[in-house]
């Protein structure tokens, strides 16, 4: 398959799904990373005049917004911002009694970001009758590098049968701005934080085991150690079987 018949089957399937849920358009966060500058592409493309990018910086660097703002005047995308600093600080508050300090390296504390933008994209889900378009890729889905009920909360995923490498490919195709597509990835859940620095593992090595099962030996380990301890999180809750 070539990057344009992907791509056009990514928007036809983008659009199937929508009106499958009997909704009139999508909304996506957008972080100024990759993976969500190409499902933007593709969900404006699918839905030039129903798309919505939500910008939701929380203790986030500002580079950030910047992106994500430069790939939605590169799409000709509507966005709203919602700064989400003061509600984050607050919660944290209630939760420990204590403040938020800037800088603190928490998983606990980290994952309350993407849950927050979450909320804040179901909200305009159910004002616009939208679908809620996630952008996880398959590298990341397949190891668990994702928030339950966080960035894994969402409607669709059209990348997720794509591994990082097949996304950047995509992106070319798509006219993402280069300064996106070379930026390093990251989840951005604290100051310097990188993906391949967190998940023990570059994205070359893991997309090339997830496309051929070929790894260093401890590398293999390590991706079926995530995915097995990860399995939950692609699963609906667990119900007894009686």
């Amino acid at each position: 398959m070539t990057v344009k018949e992907m791509a056009d089957k990514l928007v036809a399937w983008i659009r199937e799904k929508v009106k499958e849920g009997g909704c009139q358009g999508v909304v996506l966060g957008l972080s100024g990373g990759l993976d969500s500058a190409v499902v933007a592409a593709l969900c404006k493309r699918a839905f030039p005049e129903n798309s919505l990018g939500l910008i939701m910086p929380c203790h986030s660097d500002p580079q950030d917004a910047s992106d994500a703002e430069l790939v939605a005047r590169r799409l000709a995308l509507p966005t709203k911002t919602v700064v989400l600093d003061r509600v984050y600080d607050a919660l944290i508050q209630a939760l420990r009694g204590s403040p938020y300090v800037p800088g603190e390296r928490s998983l606990a504390l980290a994952n309350i970001k993407p849950r927050l933008r979450m909320t804040v994209l179901y909200y305009w889900a159910n004002e616009l009758n939208y679908l809620v378009v996630g952008t996880g890729n398959k590298s990341e889905v397949t190891i668990g590098y994702f928030t339950k009920y966080g960035d894994g909360g969402v409607d669709i995923l059209p990348l997720a049968g794509l591994v990082k490498a097949q996304v950047r490919e995509l992106a070319r195709y798509l006219d993402i701005p280069e300064a996106i597509i070379n930026k390093p990835p990251s989840a951005g859940l604290w100051q310097g934080q990188t993906d391949e620095d967190e998940i023990g593992l570059t994205y070359a090595v893991l997309d090339n085991y997830l496309l051929t099962g070929e790894a260093p030996p401890q590398a293999a380990k390590r991706i079926e150690e995530l995915r097995a301890r990860s399995r939950h999180k692609r699963q609906p809750p667990a119900i007894p079987p009686f």
